[in-house]
C-alpha cells in the first residue's frame, strides 16, 4: 500500500488513488461540490489550538510532531484513516498549507508507513 502526500491545489493524477483531505479547515477557493476528494477526515487534523501554536514555523517542528502524535492517540478519525489505507491500494493525503516541508500530512504519512 502506498501513501502519498500533496497539496489539494496540485493537479490530479492517476497515481493519486483514493484522495483524502486531512485538513480541519476547508481549503480556500475550493467549492465543496466540485472538490477533487473522495473523503474529508477533518477530525484527523491537529486541533485548532495546536495548529495556531505551530503556525508552520520550522523551529517548532519537532515539538509539533510530538504534540500532534499525542493528539492522535485514541483518535477515531486516525483509526478510520488506517482502515481506509488498508482498503485502498493507493491513497493520497491532501492538505492546503503552503509549507510543503512542515505540515501535519507529512507526520500522518510517516505514522502510516
Amino acid at each position: 500500500m502506498a501513501v502519498a502526500v500533496k497539496r489539494i491545489y496540485d493537479d490530479i493524477t492517476e497515481k493519486d488513488g483514493y484522495r483524502i483531505l486531512v485538513d480541519r479547515l476547508w481549503p480556500r477557493g475550493m467549492k465543496k461540490e466540485s472538490a477533487p476528494i473522495d473523503i474529508w477526515l477533518k477530525e484527523v487534523a491537529p486541533s485548532t489550538a495546536l495548529r495556531k501554536w505551530f503556525n508552520h514555523e520550522p523551529a517548532k517542528w519537532e515539538q509539533f510532531i510530538a504534540k500532534y502524535k499525542k493528539e492522535l492517540e485514541g483518535n477515531e478519525a486516525f483509526d478510520e484513516l488506517k482502515q481506509l489505507i488498508k482498503k485502498h491500494r493507493k491513497v493520497t493525503l491532501l492538505y492546503s498549507a503552503k509549507n510543503e516541508t512542515h505540515n501535519h500530512a507529512l507526520v500522518l504519512q510517516q505514522l502510516l508507513k
